[in-house]
């Protein structure tokens, strides 16, 4: 039986914990929930890791919640009653929907988008939208209209991005598990640097109904949990067969939980020799060596490998997203809904006031780079290309899963940077996604755990597996969990 004699207790459980004594009836999930509340309201002010709370909404949900934990209604899921955010560029029906944008200020969405609808088939809370990189574009959620997201580790630096809001939250013990977007890392590389556990499912494993687009073709939702058995619980709630979504996997699907408690004796585990780039901070690298050891020492068979094409990846990612994006974020003119021109003398004038003062200057810069990429005269020896190198990355990829179950890697190359350190060398900061985006381009699933320590501040270890091998990763990352204990290390705040 859980007990929990102080608040930090509560506030750094995992979802399972929090289940186990709603069973035991120690505590309701109405009780969790104002808890969570509080807890929001005393370190928004250091966070910012909440766009918007909705605090009747969500003890509304609670107390439905308690009905089903108590045998009313349908039978209880993994999350019902357990509080939840969710990133603030999916779909709500009746709450404002920004992606963290001006453009759209006042966005109130008639409809929940299809993870947001799970969710709440599935009894969970939702506490509010977390704060973001402007439409998931950035890796440190300095890109917010509503201002940057503070690692609770250290307030001075980054949470990453995009999914910053919500790796913060979870961290700092502000909700139990928290959903964001992936399109290049915006998971995985704010749960590295926030010290929690962070999975991009296989692209079409969820729906991505109700995502405002960023790049369509890499877009991709998840959770980030405190614990991998969290991650496998709430993947299972989320995955699922959505006709709204032609990328959609129409396909039976697994539990994910199945072998939490498997075990990677025997399996065969590559280490790609490119991950480890230059410019990797000595700290990650070391925790990265001594996590191949913990590998070794369970039972793994860890051997090196190459891939080469990896050093194209970031080339060809920053070809495609913004390509994508300049088509996706081609409806916002500023008619139909969010900021709008009230004094402009033509429609294309105010389609233009409305992107020139909504947009931030990361999104315009993807919006220019994506559209000369697309321009005539320069589609072929560009997106074409990428395209091209693109499908040879997929190949590669699945060529070393002929020989590898899964391949571990570290999540980025850095511990979280301090606040503005990157922001005037685009270059520099589009490199922390290095050792991510690969598997976005090629559509595989990915998790990051903690995997160590460095300057006190936690470092991730991404474990990669190979199409709809979703249950390998966590089944791996598992492994490493149960015989580490960092995920157990939560920030002083």
């Amino acid at each position: 039986m859980t007990t929990w004699s102080t608040d930090s207790e509560l506030y750094f459980a995992t979802a399972r914990e929090l289940r186990t004594r709603f069973d035991n009836r120690e505590l309701s999930s109405v009780e969790a929930t104002r808890a969570m509340l509080d807890r929001i309201e005393s370190l928004e002010p250091d966070l910012n890791s909440f766009i918007t709370v909705t605090p009747e909404r969500a003890i509304k949900q609670a107390r439905l919640a308690d009905q089903r934990l108590r045998g009313a209604g349908q039978e209880p899921t993994a999350l019902t009653g357990v509080p939840v955010m969710v990133k603030d560029n999916f779909s709500t029906e009746g709450v404002e929907t920004t992606a963290a944008s001006k453009i759209l200020k006042g966005y109130i969405p008639p409809y929940d988008g299809t993870a947001v609808q799970l969710l709440k088939e599935a009894g969970a809370v939702i506490l509010g939208k977390g704060n973001l990189d402007e439409f998931a574009m950035g890796s440190s959620n300095e890109n917010s209209a509503y201002g940057p997201v503070h690692n609770p580790w250290d307030t001075d630096r980054v949470p990453g991005g995009s999914s910053g809001g919500p790796g913060a939250a979870v961290a700092a013990g502000e909700c139990f598990v928290g959903f964001g977007s992936d399109t290049g890392g915006s998971i995985r590389q704010p749960a590295a640097l926030c010290g929690v556990v962070g999975m991009k499912p296989t692209y079409g494993l969820v729906s991505r109904y109700g995502l405002l687009a960023f790049g369509s073709s890499l877009d991709q939702i998840g959770p980030m949990t405190r614990s991998v058995a969290d991650c496998a619980d709430a993947l299972n709630v989320i995955s699922s067969h959505d006709h709204r979504d032609s990328t959609s996997v129409p396909a039976p699907f697994a539990d994910f939980g199945q072998d939490l408690e498997s075990g990677i004796s025997g399996m065969n585990i590559g280490v790609p020799k490119e991950y480890l780039v230059d410019g990797i901070e000595p700290g990650v690298r070391s925790a990265f060596e001594a996590s191949l050891k913990t590998l070794e020492d369970l039972g793994a068979n860890v051997t090196e490998t190459s891939l080469p094409l990896t050093d194209h990846a970031l080339a060809v990612y920053y070809i495609i997203a913004p390509s994508e994006a300049s088509a996706n974020l081609s409806r916002y003119d500023g008619v139909k809904y969010g900021l709008g021109s009230t004094d402009s003398r033509t429609s294309a004038e105010a389609t233009e006031t409305a992107r020139g003062k909504g947009f931030g200057e990361e999104v315009k810069r993807r919006i220019f780079l994506g559209t000369y990429a697309l321009s005539a005269g320069y589609y072929d020896a560009y997106y074409k290309k990428a395209q091209r190198v693109r499908t040879l990355i997929r190949r590669e990829f699945t060529d070393a899963f002929l020989k590898f179950d899964v391949l571990v890697t570290p999540t980025s190359p850095s511990v979280a940077f301090k606040i503005g350190d990157k922001m005037d060398d685009p270059f520099k900061m589009y490199m922390n996604d290095v050792c991510t985006i690969p598997v976005n381009i090629a559509g595989l699933p990915s998790i990051s755990i903690p995997g160590g320590m460095s300057e006190g501040l936690p470092v991730g270890l991404q474990f990669i597996g190979p199409q709809f091998g979703d249950t390998a990763v966590i089944q791996a990352a598992a492994a490493y969990e149960r015989a580490t204990g960092w995920h157990l290390e939560h920030p002083l705040i």
